[in-house]
């Protein structure tokens, strides 16, 4: 499937639910709790995580654990509610900082390997499925660096969707840690969307091989970006809608 551009689409939406702010500390909380379990969900299905939606749920809320699923599946699920709720505290600043995705990636994952939860990876890694090979752990501090001084100029210069799904590109092409690379880059992309005024936004397990697809593309043979930007933005828009629908609910 070809995804289109929709950020003018994005922004007819976003007019209208603008109109609702500044929302209630209810309906806040409500829509947190909402988006809590569904990116958790959706973010963590995406690599392979064997809970259900609903599971993900008893577990973030009820904390109980799940007869015969893997126990790291409980503690990716209870690490991402965790940076989720960070996410909100780093949405109140207008910055990006190296700290913040480090931190955002040591919530994650500090339950399953404490000694590298927030650390950049020591060792080489390969991505099953594509021909893009990672830069070598000597690279990513640089790399790093380097990333983090362009995002000024990046904000300055694109849309703040697409500026979205460029951070999440391009944290996920250094891939810097040695696990969680992609649940790291989406809560990124939501920081950066929360930060401009923009709905979390999920990428449902449905559409995995078209994501994969269009994120390969960007990263090997004439690394065009246009259809990771198109395909993020389709998402984006999707997650407006949803959003807005759960507005006049509310």
């Amino acid at each position: 499937m070809k995804y289109e551009n929709k950020i003018k689409e994005i922004d007819g939406l976003k007019k209208e639910i603008d109109k609702h702010r500044p929302l209630s500390p209810k309906a806040l909380a409500q829509l947190q709790d909402y988006y809590r379990v569904g990116l958790t969900y959706s973010s963590n299905a995406l690599e392979g995580n064997s809970l259900t939606e609903t599971e993900t749920k008893v577990v973030i809320e009820d904390g109980i654990t799940i007869g015969g699923k893997p126990l790291k599946d409980h503690y990716e699920a209870m690490g991402h509610s965790e940076a989720f709720t960070r996410l909100y505290q780093l949405a109140k600043k207008k910055t990006i900082t190296e700290k913040d995705i480090t931190g955002l990636h040591h919530l994650f994952y500090y339950r399953i390997d404490e000694a590298r939860a927030g650390k950049y990876r020591k060792e080489k890694v390969i991505i099953t499925g594509s021909s893009f090979v990672p830069p070598p752990p000597s690279e990513i501090a640089r790399l790093m660096k380097k990333f983090m001084n362009a995002l000024p100029k990046l904000r300055k210069k694109y849309h703040p969707v697409e500026f979205a799904a460029r951070l999440h590109q391009e944290l996920v092409t250094i891939h810097p840690f040695t696990d969680g690379n992609g649940r790291t880059a989406r809560l990124l992309m939501n920081l950066a969307l929360l930060q401009t005024g923009y709905a979390i936004t999920m990428i449902p397990p449905v559409v995995r091989s078209e994501y994969i697809n269009a994120l390969k593309k960007s990263q090997t043979g004439t690394k065009d970006h246009q259809p990771f930007i198109n395909f993020i933005s389709s998402m984006v828009y999707e997650s407006m809608k949803d959003y807005k629908r759960l507005l006049n609910a509310l």
